[in-house]
């Protein structure tokens, strides 16, 4: 496979595992391509190469630098804005974690707190499914959310091994 084929078949890859991430196709194919250029690219070099629109660019840039997952880079003597992304998968991986908890888990369990006081009888089975319901829904995301912070604080090597000691 030739790299330009083999290029466009990774960033046309990224882009569809971009929605498992919450984010959007073209979203994950302007990150699969700054993460694959040696050097940083601007928003020229990214509509021409995905072949999108300059809103479509800017919009989803924003995203990315919103996400941590790429930084604007000054090069000297350009008046241009170049771009660059991450490129050590392990720091991406735990930043889309960290991103995906703010604006999913935290959110959840933010909401799960509220419904726990909700009025009414103790007693009556209806109000006791329910905050049985809700608690064990929230021991839950607790739980997933210690998971993920140990996740995001932990170094490649360290969760590597603990996943390793997991499996045996």
């Amino acid at each position: 496979m030739k790299l330009t084929e083999a290029k466009a078949q990774f960033i046309a890859s990224w882009g569809a595992f971009g929605s498992h991430w919450g984010i959007n196709r073209t979203m994950a194919q302007i990150h699969a391509l700054l993460m694959i250029s040696p050097d940083p690219l601007t928003q020229d070099d990214i509509m021409e190469q995905l072949n999108i629109s300059r809103g479509n660019v800017n919009m989803n840039i924003r995203e990315l630098i919103d996400w941590a997952l790429v930084d604007r880079v000054i090069v000297p003597g350009e008046r241009k804005e170049y771009f660059s992304a991450e490129k050590d998968i392990w720091k991406v991986a735990r930043l889309i974690v960290k991103e995906r908890k703010k604006r999913e888990l935290d959110p959840m369990l933010k909401l799960l707190d509220q419904l726990r006081e909700v009025e009414g009888d103790k007693k009556d089975k209806n109000v006791k499914q329910f905050t049985d319901t809700v608690n064990g829904i929230k021991r839950f995301g607790e739980q997933a959310d210690k998971m993920l912070e140990v996740l995001v604080k932990s170094d490649e090597s360290w969760f590597i091994g603990s996943l390793m000691k997991f499996f045996k």
